[in-house]
């Protein structure tokens, strides 16, 4: 019980941080449209689309890495693998927008995909260094000895083959 709580404040957290981040992205999309003369709303309503949007994303993304590296720790993933997940957690918020919409449209629907991969990428690479420096700092707070952190498998490779 105690893992899926913590694994739901994980989700949780991982999804506001997804929403803060997207949600300034969104800021500027909306002064730019804004000073281009394209804007429809305001620059707040397309910030909080994109909040929302972000939010959304996180959320996917903790479920798809969940399922896929359930068991690894954050120094065990590589950056490329986890910005893939964020990836394709940003690609399956846009999923049901590509089945649900107009053929004549799909042209826009895959720039909102791509868009939603590319932050997800972003955002996931972004998670994991926050993910890393956090872990980093709380070995250093609670004063660790080196030798009851142990090695990562990578780190072990590493020395033995010099």
């Amino acid at each position: 019980m105690r893992k899926w709580l913590k694994r739901i404040r994980g989700a949780i957290s991982t999804a506001l941080v997804w929403a803060a981040a997207w949600g300034g992205v969104g800021a500027i999309v909306g002064v730019a449209a804004a000073s281009a003369g394209i804007l429809v709303g305001s620059v707040v309503d397309v910030g909080g689309i994109f909040a929302a949007l972000g939010f959304g994303a996180g959320t996917v993304f903790s479920i798809v890495l969940g399922i896929a590296e359930g068991r690894r720790r954050f120094d065990e993933m590589s950056l490329p693998r986890f910005a893939g997940w964020g990836a394709l957690g940003g690609f399956l918020l846009a999923l049901p927008l590509l089945l649900l919409s107009d053929p004549l449209a799909l042209d826009w629907v895959f720039g909102i995909s791509g868009v939603a991969a590319l932050l997800g990428a972003a955002s996931a690479a972004g998670s994991l260094a926050l993910a890393r420096r956090a872990d980093d700092r709380e070995l250093l707070e609670h004063g660790a000895d080196v030798a009851d952190i142990g090695l990562t498998e990578q780190e072990k490779r590493e020395l033995l083959t010099g």
